[in-house]
């Protein structure tokens, strides 16, 4: 069988492609960063970035590359975890012993010994300018006031008509300070801070908890026009108890499902697919192996490739797979979400796919041929 002279002389002409296909990046590319051993240990050293603009991280430990992943940090100041202070809506039940009047009591019931069962409490609420109006005492600013001050501030103006009054103010309804839960809670909504500092954790179980998929290491709280982000196993993981995180009145807290944080693995595996990450943590190893590993017939190990974008731009790191050590270099290489992984074709691989579009059935044609 005759075989074409072109298709003798195409490798020699492919050659060229085959290895444009490989060059270093030209003009305004991003530079691919080689994943070596001095780079895992720069970013041991070095804090890393945050995940975006505007945002910090609190209680993270993962390494990312090359100045990725997320430093840990914390919140901005917040409630210094000291007695409730009252604020606007905030209901009050006030009682004044022995003046019954003073809170529109007309009738008591008597006790089995025949004795009042005390005096009665009143609700009054307090305005959107933190004023409370009681009769006698006239208008008072409780607003940011505790309890304690709110009932000596009472008695200091009753006492002006009143011998000695005894007066006793508790909250009835804690209405003043909020924060918002959203996300993978079973009850996302307004939860009221009452007179107990709310830490994250106890806003997260007054919700319900946290749904199965809900992702525990991208929790974020935002504050002040600031988001930041709450690694909870990263926290325990490094010894600190995240209990300690308390809310502020207008905080907005959202748990995000573990389907934002994934990672996709492409190119030249045996099976390409989009990763979800394990509580916020997966490496290229574990990437490369969850995708069936590099394929033996078209990938090329030498030429593993990681595109991160950052708030810096495009990243593109790659990693040389051939050496036995590499291994170890892929396991402690850190991804990010909406990292793509990708294998890139070895020359021969690409050679062949070129032959087959260039010239369709002329391949297994030629081959058919040599053989006997």
């Amino acid at each position: 069988m005759h075989i074409p002279i072109s298709l003798l002389l195409l490798p020699l002409c492919l050659a060229g492609c085959a290895a444009d296909l490989h060059r270093a990046p030209g003009p305004g590319e991003p530079d691919v960063i080689p994943i070596t051993e001095e780079l895992l240990a720069a970013q041991g050293r070095h804090a890393p970035e945050a995940a975006g603009a505007g945002s910090a991280a609190v209680g993270s430990s993962a390494t990312g590359a090359s100045g990725g992943g997320l430093a840990a940090a914390s919140l901005p100041a917040g409630p210094a975890g000291g007695p409730y202070r009252l604020g606007a809506g905030d209901v009050l039940a006030i009682t004044v012993w022995d003046h019954p009047e003073l809170t529109g009591a007309v009738a008591r019931d008597q006790g089995a010994d025949g004795g009042a069962l005390g005096p009665p409490a009143a609700s009054f609420v307090i305005d959107q300018d933190g004023m409370l109006e009681f009769p006698f005492a006239g208008k008072l600013h409780l607003a940011g006031r505790t309890r304690e001050q709110a009932r000596s501030l009472l008695a200091a103006r009753l006492a002006r008509y009143f011998r000695a009054p005894r007066v006793t103010v508790g909250v009835q309804a804690y209405r003043s300070q909020r924060v918002y839960l959203d996300g993978e809670v079973k009850a996302p909504g307004l939860l009221a801070i009452n007179d107990i500092p709310m830490t994250l954790l106890e806003a997260i179980n007054r919700a319900g908890g946290m749904l199965p998929g809900a992702d525990q290491s991208r929790i974020t709280v935002e504050r002040g026009g600031q988001r930041h982000r709450v690694d909870l196993v990263a926290a325990l993981r490094g010894g600190r108890h995240p209990a300690a995180l308390l809310l502020a009145d207008g905080d907005i807290v959202r748990v995000p499902p573990r389907d934002e944080s994934k990672v996709f693995v492409g190119g030249e595996v045996l099976a390409p697919r989009a990763l979800t990450m394990h509580d916020g943590r997966l490496t290229l190893n574990e990437a490369l192996g969850e995708a069936g590993g590099i394929s033996p017939q078209s990938g090329d190990a030498g030429q593993v490739y990681v595109v991160r974008h950052t708030p810096q731009g495009a990243r593109v790191y790659r990693l040389d797979a051939r050496p036995a050590r590499a291994m170890a270099l892929a396991e402690q290489f850190e991804l990010w979400p909406r990292d793509v992984v990708y294998v890139a074709a070895s020359p021969l691989a690409n050679w062949h796919r070129t032959i087959s579009q260039l010239f369709p059935g002329e391949l297994s044609s030629a081959v058919g041929a040599t053989r006997p």
